[in-house]
C-alpha cells in the first residue's frame, strides 16, 4: 500500500499531500497509507504521527461528523487558524498585528442543528457522519452544553409525531433565557392533530418556544438572549453566534474599535448583538435584510433602559448598500456579513470615507478581499483578533480595525 506524506491542511481541516491527495484527520508531517479514491485516501492508517496528534476527547468523534480536529493538540489548532487568517491576508498583500486566538471552551455550544431520523424502535438523534447520511448518536457530546443534550429525547418525541421515515428532521435547538428553543424542518405538514400533538410536547416538556417549517407552534415563555443590557427575543431559527465567549470576544474587538464614536451604523445587524450593547455609549443606525430580525432589536430598544436612541431599517444590503451621503453622518460603522463578505457596501464605504471600521467575519478569505479594497483606498489594518467559537472545526472567524489614514477623494 502506497504511503503519503501530508504536508498541511486545507480549509476543511483535512491533511493534503503532494497530488492533491486529501485525507481525513491527518497532520501535516505525518506518514499515512490507505486507499486512494480519486483525490481522496479513505481507511486511512497513521504509519508515522505527529507529534500534535492526540487523544479525541470525545468518544463519538471516530463516527461522527460534528467535528474535525479533535486528533490535533489545542495548541496547533489555534497556531492554525491564525496562520490560515494570514495566509489569507497574505495572498491579497496584505499583513497586520495577528492577535492570540480566543478559543471558545468544550460544551459551549448554545445553538445546534441536530439530524432526527424516525425509526421501526422510535427514533435516532445526533449529527451526520463525515460526508454521509447515517445519523451518529452523541449522548457524550463534548462540544454542546449540556442543557442541548436535554434536547435529545424531545427530538426522538418530535420524529415519531411529525416526521416521515423517508425523511430526517433537521431541529435547531438554542439555549435560552426561557428555557430550550427548537425550530424544526423537514417536518409532515403542520395539521390540526399534528399542531395539537406538539402543542402538548411543549407542555409536557418545558420548551420555551417550538417552530415547525418557521411556524410557531407554541410558547411558554419568551426564549430570550441578553445583549448589553438589553434582553431580545430573536425569531425561531434567527442567527445567533455560537458561544458567549464567541460573541463576548468578538463584541470586545468591536467596542475596541469603534472606541468613542457617537453615531455608528451597523449593518448586517441580526437581532441586535453588537448594535444594542453600542448603543449604551452611542446612537446606533441598525440595518438588516430581515424584517423580522429588526422588529426583535426595535422592540428590545424600545424595552431597554439606559441605551441611547436606535433606529432599524430593513435592507438587502448586498442589492442596495448605504450609499455615501446616507453613511455620511456615522463616524464609525460596523459590518457583520455572511460568508459571501461585504464586497457591495464596501465599495461604498470606500466613497464615503467613513473614519473607523469594525469588520467581524467568518470567512478569511472574503474578508482578506474585502480588506484589500479598503486599504487600497486610504484605510490601515490595524489589528485582526481571531476568534474560535466553532472549537474542533475548520471554521475561522475574526474581527478586524481599520482607520482611514489618508483621503483618496478628490
Amino acid at each position: 500500500m502506497e504511503s503519503y506524506q501530508i504536508e498541511r491542511l486545507g480549509h476543511q481541516g483535512d491533511g493534503i499531500a503532494a497530488g492533491p491527495v486529501f485525507a481525513a484527520r491527518t497532520l501535516p508531517g505525518e506518514t499515512v497509507t490507505g486507499s486512494l479514491d480519486g483525490t481522496r485516501l479513505s481507511e486511512v492508517r497513521i504509519e508515522t504521527p505527529s507529534e500534535h496528534r492526540v487523544q479525541p476527547p470525545c468518544r463519538h468523534y471516530k463516527s461522527c461528523g460534528g467535528c474535525q480536529l479533535q486528533h490535533a493538540s489545542d495548541d496547533f489548532v489555534a497556531e492554525w487558524k491564525v496562520q490560515t487568517v494570514g495566509i489569507a491576508l497574505s495572498a491579497q498583500g496584505l499583513e497586520t498585528d495577528l492577535r492570540p486566538i480566543k478559543t471558545s471552551p468544550a460544551r459551549s455550544r448554545r445553538r445546534a442543528t441536530l439530524a432526527v431520523r424516525r425509526t421501526k424502535k422510535g427514533a435516532l438523534v445526533g449529527f451526520h457522519g463525515r460526508a454521509s447520511d447515517t445519523i451518529i448518536e452523541i449522548p457524550e457530546c463534548q462540544l454542546l452544553m449540556p442543557e442541548l443534550l436535554g434536547a435529545i429525547p424531545i427530538c426522538e418525541r418530535l420524529a415519531v409525531l411529525g416526521a416521515s421515515r423517508k425523511t430526517a428532521l433537521a431541529v435547531t435547538v438554542t439555549a435560552s433565557g426561557g428555557g430550550l428553543d427548537l425550530s424544526v424542518t423537514g417536518g409532515k405538514p403542520l395539521d390540526g392533530p399534528l399542531e395539537s400533538a406538539l402543542a402538548q410536547l411543549v407542555e409536557q416538556t418545558g420548551l420555551a418556544r417550538l417552530a415547525w417549517d418557521g411556524e410557531v407552534v407554541a410558547m411558554r415563555q419568551a426564549p430570550t438572549q441578553v445583549f448589553g443590557k438589553a434582553t431580545v427575543t430573536p425569531p425561531a431559527g434567527g442567527f445567533l453566534q455560537a458561544t458567549r465567549e464567541g460573541e463576548a470576544a468578538l463584541l470586545d474587538a468591536v467596542r475596541e474599535t469603534v472606541g468613542s464614536a457617537r453615531r455608528i451604523a451597523d449593518l448586517f445587524a441580526g437581532c441586535g448583538t453588537f448594535s444594542l450593547p453600542l448603543a449604551e455609549q452611542a446612537q446606533v443606525h441598525a440595518v438588516e435584510g430581515d424584517a423580522v430580525m429588526t422588529d426583535a432589536l426595535d422592540r428590545s430598544w424600545r424595552f431597554t433602559e439606559g441605551l441611547k436612541k436606535v433606529t432599524t431599517e430593513t435592507r438587502d444590503l448586498f442589492r442596495r448598500p448605504l450609499l455615501p451621503d446616507e453613511l455620511a453622518s456615522f463616524e464609525a460603522v460596523v459590518l457583520d456579513p455572511p460568508r459571501a463578505g461585504a464586497d457591495a457596501q464596501v465599495a461604498e464605504l470606500v466613497q464615503a470615507q467613513v473614519p473607523v471600521i469594525a469588520y467581524v467575519s467568518c470567512n478569511p478569505v472574503t474578508f482578506a478581499r474585502d480588506a484589500k479594497t479598503l486599504t487600497d483606498a486610504g484605510y490601515c489594518l490595524n489589528w485582526v483578533q481571531v476568534v474560535d467559537q466553532f472549537r474542533w472545526s475548520a471554521h475561522v472567524e475574526l474581527a478586524a480595525s481599520f482607520t482611514l489614514t489618508h483621503m483618496t477623494k478628490d
